[in-house]
């Protein structure tokens, strides 16, 4: 298949962005959809990608921004619902069905979708993972016979800019101990440049069409200790308090309510199941995964008392 112009649905977050970028760098026109383009020039500049702003919503729309390119990577979702107008389902389901029918319409044969590990539209134990289940479904069922079709399924995704490994590195900023749920959940953290190339790799490779792929680190952790090292890299002595199951389960009735959803009982029921990958993607695609060791320590200690000591040190440039 020969693809040259790759249309991306959600490539302003953090995973599209490492897309576009290496989509750039290998010589592929990039069109980035985005409902604010002046937010993310920056994006267009440094990689030579177009922005377009356009309603991914609307099929109509969509199938005239699509005209013209040869495959669509639509990598759209969210964690948590926020009220009526960004529903899991909307997300998750809905705008799935109408990217493969402007596909379909705009003469697109080849789409990219990025779904969930544990993603199941029958058995998910959450609505989270039972609606990327159903999407992912419905991309590949509803794209034949015309479109051919490749989905991911990533364990949680880290990178210096994630929501991941960040977030608990601000969680455990705080004064006072960390009361953390469901600290026996397991992860197996893939590297955003390792799901990046899993992307661009098979784009034009015809042994991934149809195909389903898990991607996961090499190593699989316990939640608390993902946290503990996190503590460590950032030099802190920090006392974890490990929250029982119904303690978990109030925690996340609590949080839900505030501002931001810092962890919501849908978050606390995708935690339940591990996410751990059981069929080595990266490998079947020829990745080598690369070590949660050997990438955090470089940015996290930057933000290190010590980390930030030395930057200070550091003597300033001349000019």
């Amino acid at each position: 298949m020969n693809v040259k112009k790759v249309c991306i649905l959600g490539g302003s977050g953090f995973v599209g962005r490492h897309i576009a970028y290496r989509l750039a760098s290998e010589g592929y026109r990039c069109r980035v959809l985005t409902r604010h383009a002046h937010r993310h020039r920056d994006l267009a500049t440094s990689t030579g990608c177009e922005l377009v702003e356009a309603n991914v919503f609307d099929t109509a729309a969509l199938t005239d921004v699509l005209r013209g390119q040869d495959a669509v990577i639509n990598l759209i979702g969210i964690l948590n619902e926020t009220g009526r107008r960004q529903t899991f389902r909307q997300i998750h389901v809905d705008l799935v069905d109408v990217v493969v029918k402007a596909c379909h319409a705009a003469g697109v044969r080849r789409v990219l979708h990025m779904s969930a590990l544990n993603a199941d539209a029958a058995a998910g134990t959450s609505q989270y993972l039972r609606t990327k289940g159903e999407g992912e479904n419905l991309a590949h069922t509803r794209g034949q016979p015309d479109i051919a079709v490749t989905s991911f399924r990533p364990s949680v995704i880290f990178g210096r800019d994630d929501s991941f490994i960040n977030r608990f590195a601000a969680l455990l900023r705080i004064p006072g101990p960390l009361p953390l749920a469901c600290p026996d959940a397991r992860f197996a953290p893939v590297y955003v440049v390792d799901v990046a190339r899993a992307f661009v790799d098979s784009l034009t490779a015809r042994e991934t069409f149809g195909k389903r792929y898990e991607l996961c680190g090499p190593q699989s952790y316990r939640l608390e200790e993902l946290v503990r090292y996190i503590a460590g890299q950032l030099g802190m002595q920090k006392w974890i308090l490990r929250m029982p199951d119904g303690a978990s389960r109030l925690q996340a009735r609590v949080l839900e309510h505030v501002p931001g959803k810092p962890f919501t009982m849908d978050n606390y029921l995708s935690m339940q199941q591990d996410s751990v990958c059981h069929d080595d993607g990266l490998g079947r695609l020829g990745i080598e995964a690369t070590h949660l060791e050997s990438v955090v320590p470089q940015f996290l200690r930057q933000e290190s008392p010590r980390g930030r000591l030395d930057a200070l040190r550091r003597p300033r440039a001349e000019g």
